[in-house]
């Protein structure tokens, strides 16, 4: 089972149901995409426009990843730099696979087109994330290259008493 990026898709009511139920579906999980479950769609929708609409002001990208159903089941966000000093990297927001099709090579693969997309932005030389830590997925980012450059502890809190790590990872292209 193969996975199909594309960069820039035509934002319509499909993709964007599609992108809102793998939130969904992602957060549920315990993903670590800026929710705590349970959560509903509808508890996502505001991001999902926020970050719609960066893309659609030109302010970010959107690679979405589909299974051979054409289902959207992967996606990352790329967003550009405004700050002039630091236009030569961007950052990676809101990585997703669909939890039922994890493990088979999707993250790989859509951290793949990030990188190839990253590589064709002028003037792009790195891309930035930043991750929750105790979820393990620093370990996964670092098998596809990216290195940890900071932490802060205990920034992130995700239930009272359960304190996270906020992990800044680097690749460098």
């Amino acid at each position: 089972m193969a996975l199909t990026c594309e960069l820039d898709p035509l934002i319509d009511d499909e993709l964007t149901d599609g992108i809102l139920a793998l939130w969904t579906d992602v957060s549920n999980a315990g993903g670590a995409v800026g929710f705590v479950p349970p959560v509903t769609g509808e508890d996502i929708r505001p991001d999902l426009d926020r970050s719609l609409a960066a893309v659609r002001a030109g302010e970010r990208r959107l690679l979405v990843g589909r299974d051979e159903e054409g289902q959207v089941v992967a996606t990352a966000f790329l967003a550009y730099n405004s700050h002039r000093l630091m236009t030569h990297w961007i950052w990676l927001y809101t990585v997703m696979v669909h939890p039922g099709r994890q493990g088979k090579g999707y993250g790989r693969s859509l951290l793949a087109a990030v990188e190839e997309a990253a590589r064709g932005f002028h003037g792009v030389e790195a891309i930035r994330l930043t991750c929750r830590g105790g979820t393990g997925v620093d370990l996964f980012y670092a098998t596809c290259g990216y290195k940890e450059v900071g932490r802060i502890p205990a920034a992130i809190r995700v239930a009272p008493g359960d304190d996270r790590d906020d992990i800044v990872m680097l690749l460098t292209l």
